[in-house]
């Protein structure tokens, strides 16, 4: 189980990626239009720059839904490898069974 620090923290990014997301997505475009001169750019830069650091996409860190655990995580399922594991075992999950040969 991870700390409850470390998942609430991932939540409080996760708010502010989406609180940001616009006002992001909007200076990263005006970025990349190739008619607007060198000081517009950077007056756009420092406006991107003053947004908060944590409200960029890649400081996200997926977590385990079930154990808070960052590493070893499965997209589709959203849980992490060891909980995976024991789902399967318990016949959690339709379709997956533990490979023996």
């Amino acid at each position: 189980m991870a700390k409850k620090s470390s998942t609430e923290k991932t939540q409080a990014k996760r708010n502010l990626i989406a609180k940001h997301a616009k006002k992001r997505a909007e200076y990263k475009k005006l970025l990349n239009n190739p008619e607007l001169d060198f000081e517009e750019r950077m007056l756009i830069q420092k406006k991107l720059e003053a947004l908060p650091g944590n409200s960029a996409r890649v400081r996200h860190r997926n977590r385990c839904w079930l154990t808070g655990r960052p590493r070893g995580f499965h997209r589709d399922i959203g849980v992490c490898r060891n909980a995976l594991r024991k789902m399967a075992h318990e016949g959690l999950i339709p379709g997956l069974t533990k490979a023996s040969w």
